[in-house]
């Protein structure tokens, strides 16, 4: 069930999503994969960098940033056990890697460029997301 759904907020949000895509593509001729992005800063090569740093900063700032500005804070809640957390994690890690790109390299990079990989990529996510959420 969607609650609080706010589409000039969503839409706002989309647009920003996009022109980051657009602004990093333009710049540096690359894609805007999440899991690419931080695959390099773990493994700290050199090239790049810089840019792929301060984008992950950028994620984790901006919300943050954005809450304080707005006078509202994010609130969440984890539920659930510590383990299931991790084993969830290591196995959205393992299925990034093995399918070349995790959903925003593959949802937002991929489809704009007409990736066929990609476009089944995000069916195969949303196929898994909508039966997911249909049994549990």
């Amino acid at each position: 069930m969607i609650e609080n759904f706010t589409p000039w907020s969503a839409l706002a949000g989309g647009a920003l999503i996009g022109l980051a895509f657009l602004g990093v593509f333009a710049l540096f001729g690359r894609v805007t994969g999440i899991s690419g992005i931080l695959g390099v800063v773990i493994r700290g090569t050199r090239e790049g960098l810089d840019w792929r740093f301060s984008f992950i900063i950028g994620l984790i700032v901006a919300p943050l940033l954005f809450g304080q500005l707005s006078n509202n804070p994010i609130e969440f809640e984890i539920r659930g056990s510590s383990w299931l957390l991790i084993l969830s994690g290591l196995l959205v890690g393992f299925g990034t890697r093995y399918g070349g790109g995790c959903t925003s390299g593959h949802g937002i990079c991929g489809i704009s460029r007409f990736s066929l990989r990609s476009i089944m990529a995000v069916l195969t996510f949303m196929a898994t997301a909508v039966a997911v959420n249909l049994f549990t």
